[in-house]
């Protein structure tokens, strides 16, 4: 008795002692967002001269977000990597979510194999088989194509969502699951009614986790969809860093735009983030 209610007073302090610790992190990974947002709407020289401070009346300039919306398509460059960013995350907890409960709620021969291969991909970068991919992609005819883009991400993002996942749906009661098999529901609507719903936390923490990777990807746009119509907001943001000029305006301008959408979307997520996080964390 006196080791339970030694436990129930240390939880609480242990909790708000891990909240603590996110929201400081948090702040210091905020901090250079901070940075490029207050020079957005700066000069060149008070850019270099003084990249701290707050834009005054003296340095104020919004000629960096007119040159962005001048040069280039950047809604189309916004709506690519929208539909590429959320399509990805949609395929990503789907099929990661479906992956994670078989192999903790069936057990068969190999079960064990099947989880580590699954999981191999956090090991092995995607990168190493750009080679590969691109030659795959070339065959398909899936080049400069939103497709080839969203193929490579689900790949990507699968192992991370299946290790997740697979460890917060073995803490699902067995009692529950059984319960509505008694009732006659199906495995697929005891997945979807039942299961997902009580794992919602984790999938927040695998979208989140994911999102920011797919956003913010140079490499695969670059090699898989460099053609105008099908830029990403990133690749997009690239023409405004030259060989021998760079315009700082307008590139610091172009990476707040983009800073904003994942911005709200963690902020929509953050709840669940820190509950996904945290879960099994303290007892």
């Amino acid at each position: 008795m006196s080791n339970s209610s030694a436990q129930a007073r240390t939880n609480p302090l242990n909790t708000i002692a891990m909240h603590g610790a996110l929201i400081t992190y948090t702040l210091i990974a905020l901090f250079p967002v901070f940075v490029i947002l207050i020079n957005s709407f700066k000069t060149r020289k008070k850019i270099f001269r003084e990249p701290l401070a707050l834009p005054d009346a003296d340095s104020f300039s919004l000629i960096g977000y007119q040159t962005v919306l001048k040069q280039g398509d950047f809604f189309l460059y916004f709506q690519n990597s929208f539909i590429v960013t959320v399509a990805s995350l949609f395929f990503v907890l789907l099929f990661g979510a479906m992956a994670a409960f078989a192999l903790s709620e069936y057990r068969f021969k190999g079960n064990t194999i099947m989880g580590l291969y699954l999981a191999l991909g956090i090991m092995i970068p995607i990168r190493i088989g750009t080679v590969a991919i691109l030659e795959l992609m070339v065959q398909t005819g899936l080049v400069n194509t939103l497709w080839a883009l969203i193929l490579v991400y689900t790949a990507q993002g699968l192992p991370l969502a299946v290790f997740i996942l697979s460890e917060f749906m073995r803490q699902v009661s067995d009692d529950l699951k059984n319960a509505g098999r008694i009732d006659g529901l199906s495995e697929y609507t005891i997945f979807f009614k039942l299961v997902l719903p009580l794992v919602r936390p984790a999938m927040a923490t695998v979208a989140v986790f994911n999102m920011i990777p797919i956003w913010n990807d140079l490499w695969f746009p670059l090699i898989l969809a460099p053609s105008e119509e099908v830029k990403t907001l990133t690749l997009g943001s690239q023409v405004f860093i030259g060989q021998f000029v760079t315009d700082w305006n307008a590139v610091l301008s172009a990476l707040s735009m983009a800073i904003l959408p994942v911005l709200v979307l963690y902020v929509i997520f953050s709840r669940q983030l820190i509950r996904g996080i945290t879960s099994g964390a303290v007892k």
